[in-house]
């Protein structure tokens, strides 16, 4: 009886180390959402990713990221989709600004060995 109950264990952990290893994303899914979240936490997110209900996950979401911490919210909310529209924004400026600071201190350098 008690070598059974070992197999059967056993058996289960294998299965369950297999699921994880094809479906790594399993359990990160948010399963319940926000509808109303505060201007505050809005301010402090450092990152988001959107989560899609066709793939493992069954729900629709927009995950926020503060201090390690995540939040799943509504993508419908207006306030979230000003966020993620101001965020994208800031990311293209400040790739674009790089780029053109980068010019200008080369263009300085080439100016005084002339």
């Amino acid at each position: 009886y008690d070598l059974c109950l070992l197999c059967i264990s056993l058996l289960f952990l294998t299965l369950q180390l297999l699921f994880l290893a094809l479906f790594p994303g399993a359990f990160n899914c948010c399963m319940k959402i926000s509808d109303e979240i505060p201007k505050g936490i809005l301010r402090r997110v450092e990152k988001f990713e959107t989560q899609k209900d066709d793939g493992l996950c069954h729900l629709e979401a927009v995950i926020l990221h503060i201090k390690g911490k995540k939040f799943c919210v509504n993508p419908r909310n207006t306030k979230v989709k000003k966020m993620m529209k101001k965020m994208k924004h800031k990311i293209h400026r400040r790739k674009f600004h790089l780029r053109k600071q980068r010019r200008t201190r080369t263009y300085k350098q080439k100016e005084q060995t002339q």
